[in-house]
């Protein structure tokens, strides 16, 4: 099993000096990544992560996930070699396909089918390649051959191209696609993620144990009273009982301690090793991390 990594997305705007003292935060914390979020109405994330290496020493820094659709290629492939640069190589590259129809509407462009969008990012994953391998073409990243890549996905075409390509397969939890239209998505049982997580991990072949998998997680509730909190969490899966809501490897729920040992209930049945929590969650997901160190 991959030793626990803990990173945290920030994505509320706020003035220079409030991001700073953030990302401090999250690194005195112990956050192994801060990554942020590409959507409109959030910060820019190739800016945000110049400015959160320029306050922090050691924690990595990712996009948790860019759009692949919403760039050129060459235009990506210049932002992320100077954004690597300039970090002195401290950059994690997160893909994904994009699924917020308003925002690629609000954007001016094409939303596109599944297949179409996860066609784009294929063809931003080949282009990058490309160009990061050609001495020619400048500026060039830090690492070489490039930034650590992770794809993020949940259906079966682009969970087996992750297999083939990324360093790092992050799993939303999510088991509907009602977040396309700006709603909040619905969270997927224990039982649904061991199917994914299984699918993938018979999609890498001999790449097994080489990949991390990353969970992405909405909520972090440190309290006494569990149930109570489950049943708020309801918005989050609505098509769940509360203990089906209490297994979703996506909601943690609970004592620090009793959160602790569903991580690791969750790194051995389904290698999630690498866990992002939202922003809203970093404090009490630094009293988990304590435990788990």
């Amino acid at each position: 099993m991959h030793a626990f990594r803990f990173g945290v997305a920030l994505h509320v705007p706020s003035t220079r000096r409030e991001w700073v003292e953030k990302c401090r935060k999250a690194e005195s914390l112990g956050y192994d990544t801060i990554a942020v979020a590409d959507h409109l109405g959030m910060p820019a994330p190739f800016p945000a992560i110049v400015l959160a290496a320029e306050a922090t020493e050691r924690v990595r820094l990712g996009t948790h996930m860019l759009n692949a659709n919403f760039y050129r290629p060459a235009l990506a492939a210049r932002d992320i070699a100077s954004t690597d640069l300039f970090i002195d190589g401290r950059l994690e590259l997160g893909l994904g396909a994009g699924h917020a129809r308003h925002e690629f509407e609000a954007a001016g462009l094409p939303y596109g089918s599944g297949g179409e969008r996860v066609d784009g990012l294929q063809r931003m994953v080949s282009e990058l390649r490309r160009l990061f391998a050609d001495p020619e073409v400048l500026p060039r990243p830090a690492q070489r051959p490039g930034p650590p890549l992770m794809i993020a996905g949940r259906g079966d075409r682009l969970l087996r191209y992750a297999a083939r390509e990324a360093d790092i397969i992050g799993f939303s939890g999510a088991s509907t696609s009602r977040h396309e239209d700006g709603g909040l998505p619905a969270f997927a049982s224990a039982e649904s993620m061991a199917e994914r997580a299984d699918f993938v991990r018979a999609a890498l072949g001999d790449r097994a144990g080489k990949v991390e998998f990353n969970s992405t997680v909405p909520m972090v509730v440190i309290t006494n009273d569990s149930r109570a909190a489950l049943e708020k969490a309801a918005p989050f899966a609505p098509h769940l009982s509360i203990e089906e809501r209490a297994e979703a490897p996506s909601l943690l729920i609970g004592t620090a301690q009793q959160i602790a040992d569903k991580l690791r209930k969750n790194r051995e049945r389904l290698g999630f090793g690498y866990i992002t929590v939202l922003e809203g969650g970093m404090d009490a997901m630094g009293q988990v991390m304590e435990l788990l160190r």
